[in-house]
């Protein structure tokens, strides 16, 4: 059987994990320690073994130790097929990775600097302002993104034409800035509606009801906001 090393607050680790659970791959998972004072410390010792950057996810089938949630993903879609998450067509294949990045790496950017959000204000209220001014600015550039993910989405259910890897990332990346009390979807009509289905489906309803859950014990800071 697979095995997943994952962090409870993992954005990554959850995109692994939506995958096996929409293919129905069964997997043990492993939770590596992590709390807000002091991160992923002390490194789990099968995450430092295997992932020279000392970060989750690390999948683990037989001998092959695998890192970095894109490869796991294209890993996975060889292993089994069926269901596709990656669509038929060298072209649209390359839209699709291309939009997967965007979630993890351009969306994303801004996103970090919402992350103090889960944390306590910082004790000189200095760099607390900086912070906030910092996340003010963020909001911004995540809106800009919203809308031109919006516009891209049009009336589709999905940005590849069926469920792809580009969902799973963006899913995980626009749930991450709602946690954070980023930007809502209000004036995103299709973006809202392309949300709302997937968190319909069960594995993607999962992975947000486990980060809640994790929240409310690891992030006192967002529930006190």
């Amino acid at each position: 059987m697979l095995k997943l090393y994952v962090g409870p607050l993992s954005l990554f680790s959850r995109k692994v994990e939506i995958a096996l659970r929409e293919k129905g791959i069964a997997y043990e998972r492993e939770f590596v320690a992590f709390t807000q004072e002091r991160g992923y410390e002390p490194k789990h010792p099968a995450v430092l073994a295997h992932n020279p950057k000392h970060q989750v996810p690390v999948l683990i089938d037989g001998d092959l130790a695998l890192f970095d949630s894109t490869v796991i993903l294209e890993y996975l879609d060889e292993l089994c097929p069926e269901p596709p998450l990656y669509p038929a067509t060298p072209q649209d294949r390359v839209r699709c990775r291309l939009l997967e990045l965007d979630a993890d790496e351009i969306l994303f950017a801004p996103v970090r600097n919402l992350l103090f959000r889960t944390e306590p204000p910082h004790a000189d209220a200095h760099t607390h302002a900086a912070r906030v001014a910092a996340g003010k600015a963020a909001e911004g550039a995540i809106s800009a993104r919203f809308a031109e993910l919006d516009a891209r989405l049009r009336h589709d259910d999905f940005f590849c034409g069926a469920l792809s890897v580009a969902d799973i990332g963006l899913f995980m990346t626009v749930l991450f800035i709602q946690r954070l009390g980023g930007p809502k979807l209000d004036s995103h009509a299709n973006l809202a509606r392309w949300y709302r289905g997937l968190l319909a489906r069960p594995a993607f309803s999962q992975a947000a009801a486990e980060i809640a859950a994790a929240d409310r014990e690891l992030s006192p800071a967002l529930a006190a906001g």
